[in-house]
């Protein structure tokens, strides 16, 4: 039986259209979803729309609409997004659905059984960007003395009765969680946690009654849930809690939380004091990535730098966009993005390198074998190629997958590419043709062996060209698996069905820039 794996993104507040960060997160997702099934496991990917909360109640007032139809309206974008570039999510979850709202107040109760809840009255900073409180000792002074949180965003002062948890009560489990290798990954968001927890826990307001936006209290309905009880419950929803069932044992608890760094305290400090409280096991890793900035600049509205991601996959291609993220941030860091950059760095490594190799390689099988593959003898150059491009697909690239090293993984799989290209040169199979067609034959099919291995290799970054790779060379769809790469026979096996290969069509045409995008 495959070995299940439970992944789930942030849910991504839609107070307005997604931007390119939101792709990043989506698309580094879906990466490890596919990389993970490819390993053989059973995937279960979750994504979705957090829709509560004071933010979007003021959006939806200032637009002249309900919350419920900003909601449906933004949560559509996002869908529409994640389909547009191939992410392969098996629940698109929004805390507006019915089951959500059942999982929210039943882990409710179970902290209120707890002896975890009470109420009493709030009065502090509170910044309605975060959706989040901040002692007075973490803020920073802005221009004119305005206090802002820890993010540079406005805090106001908040006075009303709320409902706390008593987060104070679990210190000394947390700061046990926090010390856990691999608990919080980069290792260095672990310190800030630790150091956060180390300075004193305050007891947290867990409700709000200046609007009404949100999941309803169990028995107090002027009420609503603090939106982060409520978004963080989504994880567990999307299992079968409170029911239990075949899917919770299944999944539960998540193999991984993946979340952008600036809500890593809600995920390693109030997620899981939330769950000790409901006695309910906790998630075995989190990992914060960094920021995706524009040349360098994080962006936003007022700076007039804002991606939209629809334009950017509809101009360059879905896989280009995906490949450029992937390859070029060292993932847990922050990167940067342009257009210059994506476009450049896809020509040289897909286009003019994956994407060539590939098609001289099948124009050559088809115009000099008749496209027919045929038993061979391998040289030991031919050993030597296969066994190094074997090395970085079957082996490196999959650890550091597994790792989250994404841009480590691409680097060893493209100097695999780069190998490849460089034994066509000193091979130079169209001299062989007329000295010794046999070689040339070797030479080619030795290639193809390596093509097929690349293109299994690098399906979770660019699943539909390296789909459209190994359609070309005529590997079954069932023969795709990393497991595959490890079978020795399957050249042979195909060979012996009297294969034969037509005249392919390029996979990765080169990108241009225009040129309002150069300026």
């Amino acid at each position: 039986m495959a070995e299940p794996y439970y992944l789930t993104t942030a849910i991504h507040y839609p107070n307005g259209k997604p931007h390119i960060g939101h792709a990043y997160e989506t698309i580094a997702a879906d990466v490890i979803a596919r990389f993970q099934r490819l390993q053989g496991r059973e995937v279960r990917f979750q994504t979705g729309t957090d829709e509560h909360g004071l933010k979007m109640a003021q959006k939806a007032r200032d637009l002249g609409v309900t919350p419920r139809e900003l909601a449906d309206e933004m949560s559509g974008h996002f869908r529409e997004l994640f389909d547009i570039l191939n992410i392969s999510y098996d629940r698109f979850i929004r805390t507006t659905d019915a089951d959500h709202h059942r999982a929210s107040q039943a882990i409710w109760q179970a902290m209120e059984a707890k002896g975890d809840l009470y109420l009493d009255r709030y009065e502090g900073w509170y910044s309605i960007r975060d959706e989040a409180y901040y002692d007075e000792k973490e803020l920073v002074e802005g221009e004119g003395g305005q206090k802002l949180s820890p993010q540079g965003t406005p805090v106001e002062w908040t006075e009303e009765e709320t409902w706390f948890f008593r987060l104070s009560n679990y210190a000394e489990p947390l700061l046990e969680l926090l010390a856990k290798p691999g608990f919080i990954e980069p290792a260095s968001r672990r310190n800030e946690m630790i150091a956060f927890v180390e300075r004193g826990l305050q007891d947290l307001s867990v409700s709000r009654t200046s609007f009404d936006w949100g999941v309803k209290v169990p028995g107090d309905d002027a009420h609503v849930m603090y939106v982060w009880v409520d978004a963080l419950t989504n994880y567990i929803t999307g299992v079968g809690y409170p029911d239990g069932g075949e899917m919770w044992e299944k999944f539960w608890p998540a193999d991984l939380h993946l979340i952008g760094k600036d809500i890593v305290r809600f995920h390693t400090i109030y997620w899981p004091a939330f769950l000790m409280s409901a006695d309910l096991p906790l998630p075995k890793k989190v990992f914060g990535h960094g920021f995706l900035l524009n040349r360098g600049v994080k962006e936003s509205k007022s700076a007039g730098n804002v991606t939209d991601p629809m334009e950017l996959a509809e101009t360059f291609g879905v896989d280009a966009l995906r490949y450029f993220l992937m390859a070029e941030v060292t993932f847990g860091q922050d990167g940067s993005y342009s257009a210059e950059a994506l476009v450049n760095k896809v020509n040289a490594e897909l286009a003019n390198s994956f994407g060539n190799l590939a098609q001289r390689t099948l124009s050559m099988i088809a115009k000099n074998m008749d496209g027919k593959l045929e038993s061979f003898s391998p040289a030991a150059d031919d050993k030597a190629l296969v066994a190094k491009v074997g090395e970085a697909c079957a082996e490196i690239l999959p650890r550091e997958f597994e790792s989250l090293n994404f841009s480590v993984g691409i680097e060893a799989w493209l100097k695999a590419v780069y190998a490849c290209n460089a034994y066509v040169d000193e091979q130079a199979p169209w001299a062989l043709k007329k000295t010794d067609p046999e070689r040339m034959k070797a030479v080619l099919q030795t290639l193809f062996i390596a093509i097929r291995d690349l293109a299994i290799a690098i399906q979770p970054v660019v699943p539909e060209k390296a789909g459209a790779v190994l359609d070309q060379l005529g590997i079954a769809g069932d023969r795709r698996n990393y497991a595959d790469l490890a079978d020795t026979a399957w050249f042979e096996g195909l060979a012996a069905t009297g294969h034969t290969i037509d005249k392919p069509t390029p996979v990765f045409p080169r990108l241009e820039l225009v040129q309002e995008e150069a300026a």
